[in-house]
């Protein structure tokens, strides 16, 4: 072990739980799950303890706590949580603001893909990356995206604002904010509001 990493075992901010941070997090997942699920703000008990949301809270845990011991226990968590729900995020800590899981089922998210705030998930997603040619490499995505059951976005792409990912939907290519894509081999649709009714809504109404 190098000095750096024995110094950083030894600082008693490694042992701490960031819980400012996950309560800030979860605040707005509860909002956003409650906004789309109910139609409220507030997310009922029954919704709270669906294993969508405990994988959500899970989730959170591990990624306002990466770097400390915390991190690593819920990292843990989380492999074993895979194994129950087959939601793998592979070590993914880019998530931003507001995630909805949608349906528990095989889920998995490349390490490396990124993500905007405004997120929606379901069962049979895929995210993955691109071993060769042009596209080498790890999605991306803005804000406001959600990807319906048993899509694949794969490859060094560009997911804009505001697209909505139908069911059954191979993407390998770049999408435009505003959209909606459909099919395999998939087509683009210009829609604004894509996502309207597909995802909930922070309590500012943004």
């Amino acid at each position: 072990m190098n000095k750096s990493k024995i110094v950083k075992v030894i600082h008693p901010k490694f042992y701490l739980f960031n819980y400012f941070k996950y309560r800030k997090a979860i605040k707005k997942d509860i909002v956003f799950n409650a906004t789309f699920r109910c139609g409220d703000t507030k997310l009922p008990n029954k919704e709270k303890h669906t294993l969508e949301f405990k994988t959500v809270k899970l989730y959170r845990k591990y990624q306002v706590n990466i770097g400390n011991i915390w991190g690593h226990f819920y990292r843990w968590r989380l492999e074993k949580n895979a194994n129950k729900t087959g939601i793998d995020f592979l070590g993914n800590p880019n998530i931003g603001e507001g995630f909805i899981i949608g349906h528990w089922g095989r889920i998995i998210i490349n390490g490396n893909a990124k993500f905007g705030n405004e997120i929606m998930l379901t069962h049979g997603v895929t995210i993955g990356r691109d071993i060769r040619g042009k596209r080498e490499g790890f999605p991306s995505f803005g804000n406001r995206v959600c990807i319906r059951a048993n899509s694949t976005v794969v490859g060094k792409v560009k997911i804009g604002d505001d697209v909505l990912i139908a069911p059954n939907t191979f993407v390998n290519f770049d999408v435009p904010s505003h959209s909606i894509v459909i099919g395999n081999p998939a087509s683009i649709h210009h829609k604004e509001n894509a996502t309207d009714g597909h995802l909930g809504r922070f309590g500012n109404g943004n």
